[in-house]
């Protein structure tokens, strides 16, 4: 299998694995006051050590959770508990933070969605002249998810915080992908994901600025700062630390991987007549490239692909049917129907010269088929 879906999720590293494996005869509860006890919280702890060290913060500041989307809702959630005004986003956020602003304005608060231009690029002007009296949170991802625009996390930071906002920064596809540096930044909370990083899923955290509160997302115990009551997950936790503390190492990677996307991009619009690279202008991550093939099913083109041995993701999900296009791709201004028709490939570092040579060699003929293939029928009042 060539495995080109690493936005959705990494393979698990062996060294990961191996330090998981290890972890495995941590048997004791981390709030134990015993031996076997403290020899998991010892474990737990440096692996918080090395998750802050991955975003330039102290141990102290991280909050550990499932996950990427449990550190959003606490983000979100924790800091506006109880309170109504503005919230600021983009609207390319992922679900998670999408979805969670929705339940923050069926409680009263005042949701405002920016988008970016049609180049994928996010303007920090607009998005900061957004930001009136009132607002009490900004909300903007690091790096999207779905076409890999890098956004201007620090520019924007600067600007809330001086208008007294709190910031937050999802930098769960950027963290172990970009160098990342939270007091540079500027930002109050940001949420990042084990799985995105070669580690497994199930572990994440949230880095909080010291003195910036929030309301607990769990009771009944005072695990993670009483943010997050319940025994901790220690061979995830373990495994969450060791994929940290590999990332740091080998971020300068990145230049090898971004190579490899540049390929299969000049491959693809060399072999396959109008395809297009979503936010191609925009600064990107540089394991991730969204194509758009006109008249081609994404959700066909994925499964065709499949049986060839490569993974990938489409632009839409498939629902009683019907095929959804993504909002943040209808955000950029793609119509539905092409919207529909877009492919996303995410490298690692795990991937080679011969797998994109092999993608390069069976996509044209894939693409001659899902276009061939009738389109999915579209979600109920949506527009073709």
């Amino acid at each position: 299998m060539i495995y080109l879906d690493n936005n959705a999720s990494t393979r698990l590293d062996p060294e990961v694995g191996e330090a998981m494996a290890a972890a495995a005869g941590l048997f004791g509860n981390p709030s134990s006051l015993h031996v076997e006890g403290q020899r998991a919280r010892r474990a737990i702890e440096e692996a918080r050590e090395h998750v802050a060290a991955l975003v330039g913060g102290s141990a102290g500041e991280i909050v550990l959770t499932s996950g990427g989307t449990e550190a959003n809702a606490l983000a979100l959630f924790g800091a506006l508990a109880g309170r109504r005004g503005r919230v600021v986003l983009s609207a390319v956020e992922h679900p998670s933070v999408r979805e969670a602003a929705g339940r923050l304005a069926d409680r009263g608060c005042e949701v405002v969605s920016v988008p970016p231009e049609p180049s994928g690029r996010l303007d920090a002007a607009r998005v900061l002249d957004a930001v009136v009296p009132g607002t009490l949170l900004v909300s903007v991802m690091a790096a999207n998810n779905e076409y890999g625009a890098i956004f201007p996390v620090a520019a924007i930071a600067e600007g809330a915080r001086r208008a007294g906002a709190l910031v937050h920064t999802d930098a769960v596809q950027a963290a172990g992908r970009l160098p990342i540096d939270v007091r540079a930044w500027g930002v109050d909370l940001l949420s990042m994901s084990a799985h995105k990083m070669h580690g497994p899923k199930g572990a994440g955290g949230l880095w909080v600025r010291r003195g910036v509160r929030l309301e607990p997302h769990t009771p009944g115990g005072g695990q993670e700062k009483r943010m997050r009551a319940g025994t901790e997950n220690t061979g995830g936790i373990v495994g969450f630390g060791a994929a940290a503390r590999l990332a740091s190492r080998r971020l300068g990677e990145t230049g090898a991987i971004g190579r490899l996307r540049d390929r299969l991009e000049r491959g693809i619009r060399d072999r396959v007549p109008g395809a297009r690279v979503v936010g191609a202008s925009a600064e990107r991550l540089a394991n991730t490239t969204a194509v758009l093939f006109p008249g081609a099913s994404g959700e066909t083109l994925l499964m065709r692909l499949d049986l060839d041995g490569v993974a990938v993701s489409s632009g839409s999900a498939c629902s009683s049917g019907t095929v959804s296009p993504s909002p943040a791709l209808l955000a950029l201004g793609l119509a539905p129907v092409e919207a529909r028709s877009v492919v996303r490939f995410s490298l690692s570092r795990e991937t080679t010269e011969a797998d994109v040579a092999r993608v390069l060699e069976i996509l044209p003929a894939a693409v001659a088929d899902a276009r061939g293939a009738p389109l999915a029928p579209a979600a109920a009042g949506e527009a073709s």
